[in-house]
Formats: C-alpha cells, sequence, structure tokens
C-alpha cells in the first residue's frame, strides 16, 4: 500500500536521525576518555613494586582498540583489545601487563616490578578506538624513585591546630563568663527595684495612717 509504505519510510527515517543524533551527544558528552586517577603523580619506593594505573571509558563500545604504554619517548609495551588482552613484547623485562575488562572502566594497568631509580620519568597511556572514528586519548603519569620514604611533619600542623583550638576555647570560656556576669547583674537590678517598691508602699501607708489619727 503506498501510503502504508511513506509512513513506514517516514518512520525509518526518523529512526536513523534519532540514532544519529544519539550518537553525536554521546560522541560530545563522552567519546573516549583515558584516566590514570586522581593524581597523575606516584611516588616508588627503590626495588619495591608499583602499579601504574590506567582506564579507559568509550560511549559505544570499542572493537580492535589499540593501546600503547610509552615511557618518556619510547614504547614499551601495546596490543589490541577485542576479546582478550594481547599484549606486545615489553622493552622492560620487570614490567607486568595486569589489563582487565572485567569491571567498570576497562583496565589497561601496568606493573613495574622491583623499580629502579632509572624508572623515574614520564609515563603516558595512549589509546585509539577505531570504532569510534578512530578517536584517540591519552593519560600521563610522572614516577618519581626515592631511596627512602620521608615522613610528612606534621609539627607545624598540630602547632597551629593547637593554638586554633586554644583560642576557639577562650571564646567559648569568655562568652560563658560574660552571660553569667549579666545575669546576675539583672538578677540584682531586680531584687533592688523590688526592694525599692516596696519601702516606697510602706512609707506612703504610714503616712495616710498618720494623717487619719491627726484628725
Amino acid at each position: 500500500v503506498p501510503g502504508e509504505s511513506s509512513a513506514g519510510v517516514a518512520e525509518s527515517g526518523k529512526g536513523e536521525d534519532s540514532a544519529s543524533l544519539g550518537l553525536h551527544i554521546c560522541a560530545i558528552a563522552i567519546a573516549l576518555e583515558v584516566s590514570v586517577g586522581k593524581t597523575n603523580t606516584v611516588m616508588a619506593l627503590n626495588n619495591s613494586n608499583v602499579l601504574l594505573p590506567c582506564t579507559f571509558t568509550t560511549c559505544i563500545g570499542f572493537q580492535d582498540l589499540v593501546f600503547t604504554w610509552y615511557f618518556n619517548s619510547t614504547e614499551m609495551v601495546g596490543g589490541t583489545l577485542g576479546s582478550a588482552f594481547l599484549a606486545g613484547p615489553s622493552v622492560l623485562p620487570r614490567l607486568e601487563f595486569v589489563g582487565s575488562t572485567t569491571k567498570k572502566d576497562n583496565n589497561i594497568s601496568i606493573v613495574l616490578n622491583g623499580v629502579e631509580f632509572s624508572d623515574a620519568g614520564k609515563y603516558t597511556c595512549h589509546v585509539k578506538n577505531p570504532k569510534e572514528k578512530n578517536a584517540q586519548h591519552n593519560a600521563t603519569i610522572f614516577l618519581t624513585v626515592v631511596h627512602k620514604m620521608v615522613e610528612t611533619d606534621n609539627t607545624v600542623t598540630v602547632i597551629i591546630v593547637s593554638v586554633v583550638g586554644g583560642l576557639i576555647g577562650l571564646l567559648i570560656l569568655f562568652m560563658l563568663i560574660k552571660r553569667v556576669v549579666l545575669f546576675i547583674i539583672k538578677k540584682t537590678q531586680d531584687g533592688k527595684a523590688v526592694g525599692t517598691g516596696t519601702g516606697m508602699s510602706s512609707g506612703r501607708a504610714l503616712s495616710v495612717h498618720a494623717g487619719r489619727s491627726v484628725w
């Protein structure tokens, strides 16, 4: 039927437009994003194992996604993400790939075993997703290797907190004393007012009584 055919074409066109609009909004809102966590600086103790985290999120999923880890400008490890992780040969034999896609965020993190001072530097996690028109994104971690972890000296912080706490305590004590003193003064004034009023009433009564006696 011509009418039904036209309606079907129109509905199909609307569906395609809606899908295109959805993809466009998705691309603007999220697209491909790579993250190394809340901070991009990591400090590790010499000869310890350190995790260099990296996760990625996509709007419409991924297919044949390519990831690469760089140390400064040297490629360390890379591979493709499909149904499984296929890590390529690593420059560092102490490097361990610990990626997983079983959680909410797709994980392509690595672990450096027995870090050395020469491992300190910039580590870049790069991702390319062909399914999102070859969208690319990367995130960087700065690794510092130390001989000994320095304990943070909180002496100044403790002193400042103690002083501030003491001042607040004194202020509260002052306010309490002020309220007590004002309360005592008010009670004293009220007592005097009552005494004065009673004395005046007694004087008036005596005057009236004396006047009557004279007559």
